[in-house]
């Protein structure tokens, strides 16, 4: 099952958050080709947005044929390579740890109370 997870605070529109973990999703090998989507309605609703924003997304991706939608049957992901570069990967890891740090941040904690926790969580793992 296709998982999402949207943050409303990022500033980052809603159905770009939607399009880019489908994009990093197959590029990370986690979603495969042919596995099918969740509907327009069924994301919509699960996500608590528009169906004009899963709807942008899903449209967005057929264009750039990542994916494919069957009429009847429902959207697909289709059999595409997706790779994102380097420079990308690194934009993206910042603007997570941005935030992250921010909203640390904004608790009190330091720099060495996050890389004490990252480190205990590293270990367990």
């Amino acid at each position: 099952m296709i998982e999402f997870k949207l943050d409303h605070k990022s500033g980052v529109p809603l159905y770009r958050q939607i399009i880019d973990q489908i994009r990093y999703g197959i590029a990370s090998g986690k979603w495969k080709a042919g596995e099918q989507l969740p509907t327009v309605r069924a994301l919509a609703v699960e996500l608590k947005v528009n169906l004009n924003t899963v709807s942008k997304a899903y449209k967005e991706l057929e264009i750039l044929k990542v994916l494919e939608t069957q009429q009847g049957t429902g959207t697909f992901i289709s059999d595409v390579t997706i790779e994102i570069d380097e420079k990308e990967r690194k934009g993206k890891l910042e603007g997570i740890c941005t935030e992250f740090l921010n909203a640390a941040s904004s608790y009190g904690f330091n720099i060495d109370d996050i890389l004490a926790e990252l480190q205990k969580r590293k270990l367990s793992s």
